[in-house]
């Protein structure tokens, strides 16, 4: 691929000087790496001294220390043998913080002090408060709710009972359907209904046979001498191979 630009490339002679090779020889000091470093090699290869207490060297100290994980460790590593040597756990504050928690999220220690008290109180039963807990228990119980209060006699004849038969039969399904209830049970042909004479007509008007009559079924006599039926006979004979 490359026989051709290496055999050609020896033989060709440009002017250093020109615009093209000028160009190419910014570019390659552009993007020389070498060339890129040679201050800093020379900054390096020359003596210099940077004091401990330096901003720079200080700073640099204190991101490692931070980043460090012995630095990060170390006041814990510290702190772990300061909770060694605690006669009773109510000594040390987090172990009683953490059982003082404990006791705030029990169920059983919460509801303690009232099952304690609960038996100690005496409440006389005319409280007002007790009165209206009974009032809404009643109102609220279904069993009271749905209780019939007493037994009610009324007349036959009186006006409100006979409009709410009236209304009771109205609403009432049964009354409803009942004209109907004498159809069950009774046969019914559908001969001479509305549907069916209707479908007869249509298939009377749709048929063809009743719609015109074939010639073939009309009954008639045909005269002998009349002069169609003479020329016909003549033409007949004459056409005829016989």
């Amino acid at each position: 691929y490359r026989e051709a630009w290496d055999r050609d490339k020896t033989q060709i002679s440009i002017p250093s000087d020109t615009p093209v090779m000028l160009q190419s020889k910014a570019n390659a000091l552009n993007i020389s790496n070498k060339h890129y470093q040679k201050a800093w090699d020379e900054a390096k290869a020359k003596s210099y001294d940077i004091r401990a207490d330096a901003i720079p060297i200080k700073h640099a100290k204190a991101s490692r220390d931070i980043a460090s994980e012995y630095k990060y460790k170390e006041t814990h590593e510290k702190q772990k043998g300061h909770y060694i040597g605690c006669q009773t756990a109510q000594e040390d504050p987090k172990l009683s913080w953490a059982a003082r928690a404990m006791l705030l999220q029990n169920d059983r220690l919460y509801r303690k002090a009232y099952h304690d008290s609960k038996a100690q109180v005496h409440i006389p039963v005319d409280a007002m408060s007790v009165q209206a807990a009974k009032e809404c228990q009643t109102l609220v119980s279904d069993v009271d709710y749905r209780q019939y209060l007493h037994q009610w006699t009324c007349l036959p004849d009186q006006n409100d009972v006979i409009h709410a038969r009236k209304a009771y039969d109205l609403q009432s399904d049964n009354v409803y359907k009942s004209d109907l209830e004498w159809l069950r049970g009774i046969g019914w042909l559908t001969e001479g209904s509305v549907d069916v004479v209707k479908a007869k007509k249509a298939q009377e008007l749709l048929n063809e046979r009743l719609y015109r009559t074939r010639p073939e079924e009309m009954k008639f006599t045909s005269i002998t001498d009349t002069p169609d039926v003479v020329q016909a006979k003549i033409n007949a004979l004459q056409i005829s191979d016989v």
